[in-house]
């Protein structure tokens, strides 16, 4: 058989990158296949009708699967089949959607999914980027209406030189996680974590990748010309002209009013109580054929409320809260306010509130995981939960959901550049960020929240760091980019932008914007802003707790860490397990062990503790000659007895028990005395020699 098989090559800083199309999954909308390396990816792009008449938002779906067969590998457990999405992929799969998303046309509500699987990882490329290029380049030669092709590339930083699509060994040696998505114009799409880089090394970063961005991005422009579909714009439901000069005529006054109202819950309700009014009224229930449609006029009314507030703000510079642009929302924190938690804070920003806690523990209590790139235990973590009771909703109640995976990684991936090292400080820390308040912000005030909660608990952190989330409404030549974002704000605006960090740098930052047209002035002038506010923001934690606790909380488990050589691991865990379960039974400690010989032991007592490291030194130090040790008889022969020290049997031969003459050794010593012994020789085969006629005073002749 043969194939239409079409590709081009597109080469980013001496490395290739292949998109192909026509062998596989010829049924699908659009597929490609990317290849880089020896790692290969498959995305296809799907659509269906709306699925209902009254469908006013595109329903798009991302989802991203790692095989694990593309790493030679099987899922451990008892169902070696792929189910569940891992965070990584839930991850991977927000990054696909975020920039792709915005580049649909305005009424395009058709159902539209797309599907990224890895089928072969070489360990050297990394898929994200690729399946982001992947995805877009499906949509590109299919007929679903992308309205520009988008690239994605990640940018590191290795020995002050940006690296471009880093390998997965020069990741590890990156100051700089940076992933970038936009299009040959714009960026549509950051999210980076960084060892406190400066705002100008940031922007330079984004710079360098937009140049290999705009590559991808021209190579499949002139693929869609040669091979694409032509795009299906039939199914366009734009908003009718007269419906939206009818609404402004009708609601115009009013919703401007409602939108100066400062609280968000009476905010909203008039807000609600006015579009209630212009479906009755130009929606009657008696009237069977109704001059509009019931989404048309749900769009045109909140395209009212954006038109409104954006012009509010570039012409007055006000805020529906009243603030200026660049001003912060008043910030409330009360620290300890958990008694029983290791350590806890509640961080209040306005109308958004988090109430952190810090948990510590053993190596037991790391989070573990698989990946294509093998097993890992993560000994920090940060779980983050937005119940429907934070905006006063009642909802579905389970297991996290992408949107809380995402905060939660990026709240956590902000903290762990000051999470001191495990030589430092041998816990693992769990973090969780519940949110019982949210209007606008709520994974930078986990931020904020967990950071403290971190120093209420006696983590000695680095230096304390806060994030900020900013906004943008840009209007042609004319824009506004505001601090510390309402909901409203970011549902009707054109950014957002989240940074966190400190006075001298910043460890983290996310960026997602709806419209093309923000450059580099804009972003500088967002990056300066934002840094003016984050520091408000830690001025005012550091006001409250200036410094971690020097003492851990009486709840908290001791934990200290014994390095022993790696040859002695195996007398510490004895055959199948039974030395280490026997110290963990007689001293009620948590002991946890890895190949390089650090022992971590966790201990509610101090008695467990001094016990425990008693016992694994005893099993691990090494006899030296010329030593006096005290040992434990543990057999009598005719020729002397053997002593154990540290685990170890020596011989005390008959004639080193005693200086004169012993006719029987149970003469001189028991089986289970204790006697002290000095250690004569070890020969080449380890035999160890002891006397403790060495220790005796020379009989006086």
């Amino acid at each position: 058989m043969e194939f239409n098989r079409k590709s081009i090559t597109v080469s980013i800083r001496g490395r290739e990158i292949i998109f192909e199309t026509g062998k596989i999954a010829r049924q699908a909308g659009g597929s490609v296949l990317v290849r880089s390396g020896e790692t290969v990816i498959l995305a296809t792009a799907c659509s269906a009708p709306p699925p209902s008449a009254d469908t006013d938002f595109l329903p798009l779906r991302v989802d991203y699967q790692e095989k694990f067969s593309s790493a030679g590998k099987t899922l451990g457990g008892f169902i070696k089949r792929e189910g569940r999405p891992s965070e990584k992929e839930i991850l991977t799969s927000r990054l696909i959607d975020r920039p792709i998303r915005p580049m649909f046309p305005e009424g395009y509500y058709n159902e539209v999914q797309l599907l990224a699987y890895v089928y072969s990882y070489d360990g050297v490329h990394s898929p994200d980027a690729l399946a982001i290029c992947a995805a877009s380049a499906a949509l590109v030669i299919s007929d679903i209406p992308l309205l520009k092709p988008i690239g994605a590339v990640r940018v590191g930083l290795i020995d002050n030189r940006f690296v471009v699509n880093p390998t997965v060994d020069e990741q590890k040696r990156s100051r700089l996680d940076l992933m970038l998505a936009g299009t040959e114009d714009a960026i549509l799409m950051i999210e980076g974590f960084a060892d406190f880089l400066t705002e100008e090394q940031i922007l330079e970063a984004v710079e360098e990748g937009h140049l290999a961005i705009r590559q991808i991005c021209q190579a499949l422009s002139d693929w869609q010309k040669q091979i694409g579909k032509e795009k299906n714009l039939n199914d366009l439901r734009l908003i009718p002209n007269e419906l939206s000069q009818e609404i402004v005529s009708i609601a115009s006054e009013r919703v401007e009013k409602a939108l100066r109202i400062k609280e968000k819950a009476v905010r909203e309700e008039e807000i609600s109580v006015i579009q209630e009014e212009i479906a009755a009224k130009l929606l009657p229930e008696e009237d069977l054929a109704p001059k509009y449609k019931k989404n048309d006029v749900k769009s045109a009314f909140k395209k009212l409320q954006s038109d409104l507030m954006r012009k509010m703000i570039l012409q007055e510079k006000k805020r529906s809260d009243g603030r200026s642009c660049d001003q912060v929302r008043a910030i409330d924190i009360e620290m300890s306010l958990l008694p029983r938690t290791h350590g806890s804070a509640l961080f209040t920003r306005g109308e958004t509130q988090a109430l952190a806690v810090c948990t510590l523990g053993g190596e037991t209590m790391a989070q573990r995981g698989e990946s294509l790139d093998g097993e890992f235990n993560s000994r920090f973590y940060l779980q983050y939960s937005f119940p429907p009771f934070s905006v006063g909703e009642v909802g579905r109640m389970g297991s996290a959901g992408r949107r809380e995976i995402g905060h939660g990684k990026l709240a956590e991936r902000s903290l762990a550049m000051i999470v001191p090292l495990a030589e430092h400080f041998p816990y693992v820390i769990r973090l969780e960020s519940n949110i019982t308040e949210s209007n606008g912000s709520s994974s930078m005030a986990s931020v904020c929240g967990c950071c403290l909660a971190m120093m209420d608990a006696g983590v000695p952190i680095k230096r304390p760091i806060a994030g900020i989330a900013m906004g943008l409404i840009l209007e042609e030549d004319s824009y506004a980019i505001l601090s510390d974002i309402l909901g409203v704000e970011d549902a009707l605006g054109d950014m957002d932008f989240k940074i966190a960090g400190d006075a001298q740098g910043i460890t983290a930052f996310q960026l997602d914007i709806k419209v093309e047209g923000i450059n580099k002035s804009i972003m500088k002038a967002a990056l300066a802003q934002a840094k003016q506010g984050r520091l408000h923001i830690l001025s005012k934690m550091v006001e409250v707790c200036p410094r971690a606790k020097e003492t851990l909380s009486n709840y908290a488990p001791r934990i200290e860490t014994v390095q022993i050589k790696p040859s002695k691991i195996g007398i510490v865990i004895g055959p199948g397990g039974k030395q280490i379960r026997a110290i963990i039974e007689e001293t009620g400690a948590q002991i946890d062990i890895d190949d390089t010989g650090r022992i971590s032991i966790a201990s509610a007592t101090s008695e467990g503790m001094e016990r425990a490291k008693a016992i694994i030194h005893n099993l691990t130090a090494d006899v030296e000659v010329n030593k006096v040790y005290t040992g434990k008889v543990v057999s009598i022969v005719p020729f002397g007895c053997f002593v154990e020290i540290y685990g170890k049997e020596g011989l005390c031969h008959i004639s080193e028990l005693s200086h004169s003459r012993v006719a029987n050794v149970s003469d001189v010593v028991k089986e289970g005395q204790m006697l002290e012994v000095k250690v004569v020789e070890i020969n080449d085969r380890g035999q160890i020699r002891l006397s403790h006629k060495a220790l005796l005073p020379v009989p006086q002749r």
